[in-house]
């Protein structure tokens, strides 16, 4: 009888386990939200520096400001540093308590918010500031492409995405909300691609 009661606790916790886990992953709905914002930032990237010219890609618009070749060779760069720091950090750490879904609410929010605002400036990192890695403006716009695939990818076939969580700018986040990250992330350097495209001095061809 003991016997019966300890191997009827033990399925329980299980149980109990797994369902927190479902009820801490990601719905399908969030998913496909979500993989419409990367496909969405991506295509603001790709309008942004579609059929420049050589002039337009090098210009500008201070000597301590980024060019638009500049600005997408960091974007190449920061998408596989970004789904790199999401795969082999966030989502290695131990799993976490289930948050509530007014806590998970505010800091997705949080991150949609923030980081594509302008208003606030950050210094990239060393590994993120343009060296010229992909050796043109076009090589680089074709690595984001690949890697924004990749991202896209990832977002759709893991699992205990909201499991874990993970040290960012922003505080502490989750797998998912570091992919939302990666997505803000092109949104606000779109804007800053714009602003480089509005000054006066822009080239005209």
């Amino acid at each position: 009888m003991k016997r019966c009661y300890a191997v009827a606790m033990v399925m329980a916790l299980v149980l109990a386990g797994a369902a927190s886990a479902k009820a801490q992953d990601v719905s399908q709905a969030d998913k496909d939200r979500a993989l419409q914002y990367l496909e969405s930032t991506k295509k603001g990237v790709l309008d942004a520096t579609r059929g420049l010219s050589d002039a337009q890609w090098n210009f500008k618009s201070a000597p301590d400001r980024w060019s638009l070749a500049e600005l997408i060779e960091h974007l190449a760069a920061a998408e596989d540093m970004l789904r790199g720091v999401t795969q082999e950090q966030i989502m290695k750490s131990p799993a976490v308590p289930v948050r509530t879904a007014e806590e998970i609410k505010k800091s997705d929010e949080i991150v949609l918010a923030m980081v594509p605002d302008r208003t606030h400036k950050a210094q990239a990192p060393e590994p993120l500031k343009p060296t010229n890695r992909f050796g043109s403006p076009l090589e680089a716009q074709k690595h984001f492409v690949e890697s924004r695939a990749a991202t896209e990818e990832y977002l759709k076939n893991t699992a205990g995405l909201r499991t874990h969580l993970g040290d960012s700018p922003l505080g502490k986040l989750d797998g998912y909300e570091f992919l939302l990250f990666t997505g803000a992330h092109s949104e606000r350097h779109t804007k800053q691609m714009l602003e480089v495209k509005a000054d006066p001095s822009f080239p005209k061809n």
